[in-house]
């Protein structure tokens, strides 16, 4: 067997060589011989797969320069759980077929390149785009034709190889479908839900049983077979269930999550959790001139106004503000200090009730903090695969131009014509009385970041962490005391509904995830439902995957259980 120096320069060009023709094909070819898994789905590795774990077995290369044990140990645990990875092959990714609908491309993400006076892309810029996503070159990405000052919003880190996890072209269907068609009755219902969002961006949530508008959305959402958010028994969406997610435990208590406004500490800094906010009744892109300037990449000049008080988050623009320039783990790090002051850990915490040690660098604060952080970017990776080089999906923003084209009788300017469930609404009529016409009212002046809407990055990262987090501690403790924010955000009060006693940390935890990522999309205006919904699934699978990779680094023998976002229990171990 050759020495490390034969090993480095016979195996180094051959992989330059593979990054560069086809960064993806191992994995594709791996596929087709690999252990059977259901596409998209990453599933435990069988028997085959575990025995590439024997030292010289199955391809793994003998280091004779190695005598060192632990070295040896180390070599073979990185190695094995790198084939295991690769052996669970390839996923099933493929779009809604959008961008091939429509020759104007007004299903697929444009936004930052140059568009006509009605907001049809250039077809030649455009080619540009397809050309560096096709490619993945850096060189090509340079070569964009753009239509302002605005830059796209990182897509080569959809390209990134990790080390510890599966590749993000791995995570696909049925994690991550096809997004819904963007003529379609769902993305219609979707983008109502936005409007009304916009039009109760400034009530508490409090106040929405008592708010005539609220209870029109709640009537008309209710009357809509598309819609996919919870309902009551009885089939209705009702004030208190509006723009909800429904993972368990979701639909319980305050809108907002316990973790949101619950006082903490780093070490010694305290965290009251009052927020910087905005202030109320203004909004942006509500012009056509405005909307084409920002789908050009332009600037419109205007910026968010700070509100002068600090505020627990009590409404929609709360929400919004906290996502327009929060660190994208950071309400799950926060989670984190409420969590390491008053719940216990994961029953599965291999220190519990131990008498000699306690965990520290593993199963103790100093892991849980460094893992929630780490796996964070792990999914941004994963789920910026997906938006540049799958699925393109336009913004709300984007089609509610299209809505503006067709209802201004400019329906022969695009080639995409929404579905009459968003045309004929009361929703859009309520929008198109306070502000003149029929665009999606935004929360910022730039609309949407410049990077394609599905899945969102908010939802990957915060199914990540909350998974980390559910792995860490015990999620079935229930939480003490919970308050509320009042109408106005200036103090808490006790929560005194009939279900104060149910909250648990699984059930805040889901409710805060959808608060995050309904805050940078429902609430701000700029990302659909479904892409909150399956941003989370993806964020939770690249999370497990993470964990049953980091389960054979710890040395301490664990089995833990937690709970997934669909109620199952998933188990992590390395015990056999």
């Amino acid at each position: 067997m050759s020495k490390n120096k034969s090993v480095k320069d016979e195996t180094a060009p051959r992989a330059r060589k593979s990054r560069r023709s086809n960064r993806r094909r191992f994995l594709g070819s791996v596929g087709a011989t690999a252990v059977t898994v259901a596409a998209g789905t990453l599933a435990t590795p069988s028997k085959a797969a575990d025995s590439a774990l024997v030292r010289g077995q199955d391809g793994i290369p003998i280091l004779d320069d190695l005598t060192n044990n632990r070295v040896v140990q180390a070599f073979n645990l990185r190695v094995g759980q790198a084939t295991r990875d690769a052996l669970l092959g390839a996923a099933k990714n493929v779009s809604n077929g959008d961008e091939r609908l429509y020759a104007d491309k007004g299903g697929t993400y444009t936004k930052g390149l140059p568009h006509d006076t009605f907001g049809r892309v250039d077809l030649n810029a455009y080619q540009t785009f397809k050309t560096a996503l096709t490619s993945g070159k850096f060189s090509d990405f340079q070569k964009i034709t753009m239509g302002g000052t605005r830059t796209l919003n990182g897509p080569q880190g959809g390209l990134a190889f990790d080390l510890e996890v599966p590749d993000s072209s791995q995570f696909g269907q049925q994690i991550v479908p096809p997004a819904p068609p963007i003529a379609g009755d769902q993305t219609a219902t979707e983008l109502l839900e936005h409007y009304w969002g916009s039009l109760l961006r400034d009530v508490a949530f409090t106040d929405y049983d008592s708010n005539a508008l609220a209870a029109m959305a709640a009537a008309e959402l209710s009357g809509l077979s598309a819609y996919v958010g919870p309902r009551d028994t009885h089939g209705h969406v009702t004030t208190d269930l509006l723009f909800r997610g429904g993972f368990p435990g979701e639909t319980l208590g305050p809108y907002i999550s316990q973790f949101f406004i619950t006082p903490t500490s780093l070490g010694a800094q305290p965290i009251s959790q009052q927020m910087i906010t905005y202030l109320p009744n203004i909004d942006y892109m509500t012009t056509f001139s405005d909307w084409l300037t920002v789908q050009n990449g332009g600037v419109t000049g205007l910026q968010n106004q700070i509100d002068p008080g600090q505020r627990y988050l009590r409404n929609g623009r709360d929400l919004a503000a906290f996502t327009h320039v929060d660190v994208l783990y950071q309400a799950y790090f926060v989670a984190f200090l409420i969590l390491a002051g008053i719940a216990p850990p994961n029953p599965g915490n291999p220190y519990i009730g131990s008498r000699c040690e306690n965990g520290f660098g593993t199963f103790g604060a100093p892991d849980f903090a460094g893992t929630l952080t780490a796996v964070a970017t792990k999914a941004l990776n994963a789920v910026w695969y997906q938006k540049w080089f799958v699925h393109l999906r336009p913004r709300p923003e984007a089609t509610g131009g299209q809505v503006h084209l067709v209802k201004t009788g400019q329906g022969d300017k695009t080639n995409v014509q929404p579905s009459k469930v968003i045309l004929n609404s009361v929703g859009l009529q309520q929008s198109f009385t306070k502000y003149g016409t029929w665009l999606l009212s935004q929360a910022f002046p730039e609309g949407s970041p410049t990077h394609p809407s599905y899945p969102t990055g908010h939802g990957a990262a915060g199914g990540a962490c909350i998974t980390m987090l559910k792995f860490f501690f015990d999620g079935s403790f229930v939480l003490q005391n919970p308050m509320v924010p009042t109408s106005d955000g200036l103090s808490l009060v006790p929560y005194t509904g009939s279900d104060k006693g149910q909250l648990t940390v699984n059930g805040e935890l889901n409710k805060l995830g959808h608060n995050v990522s309904f805050g940078h999309g429902i609430h701000a205006g700029i990302h659909w439902r479904s892409d909150t919904d399956t941003s989370l699934l993806l964020g939770e699978a690249v999370a497990l995957a993470f964990l049953r990779d980091k389960a054979n680094t710890y040395n301490e023998p664990f089995t833990v259980h937690l709970t997934k976002f669909d109620g199952t229990t998933a188990t992590i171990s390395n015990q056999s």
